[in-house]
């Protein structure tokens, strides 16, 4: 059984490749940065915010500061569930999401992290307010106790 640590979790499956492997035997912690990567983008698009509406707006958020929690590893073929929430939203230039990636087959969670994003001008990698469609597009998806 999947217990995600908070309501509402956006995800999505993704299965260990073998270039993830590192001297160890199992996935290298890089590797995990491009699943964090991939479902927040993942995420984003589903909000509505993908590429083009980024390049219209001249707006994006890019990664500020992120905390990672190695608690397991994974290996090659393995089938992972990887998750996102927005909790925090300044309504001005940032947003935090969570993550966690759990291991399908057994349900144990492998990583618990957290990003700040913060919203920059694309043309001159400025921080920027939020316009207002990424203050709608960014609402809070859990609530941290």
């Amino acid at each position: 059984m999947i217990e995600w640590d908070l309501p509402n979790v956006h995800h999505l499956q993704v299965v260990v490749p073998k270039q993830a492997i590192d001297v160890m035997g199992h996935v290298n912690n890089t590797e995990y940065l491009r699943f964090m990567e991939q479902i927040a983008w993942h995420h984003t698009q589903a909000l509505g915010l993908g590429w083009d509406k980024y390049q219209q707006l001249n707006r994006g958020m890019v990664a500020r500061r992120t905390e990672v929690d190695y608690l397991a590893p994974a290996f090659e073929g393995e089938s992972l569930l990887v998750g996102t929430w927005i909790v925090e939203n300044d309504e001005r230039i940032s947003i935090t999401r969570r993550y966690q990636i759990i291991r399908e087959s057994d349900g144990l969670t492998l990583l618990r992290g957290r990003t700040r994003w913060v919203c920059v001008a694309l043309d001159s990698g400025k921080p920027r307010r939020m316009p207002p469609e990424f203050l709608s597009g960014y609402q809070l998806t859990a609530r941290e106790d």
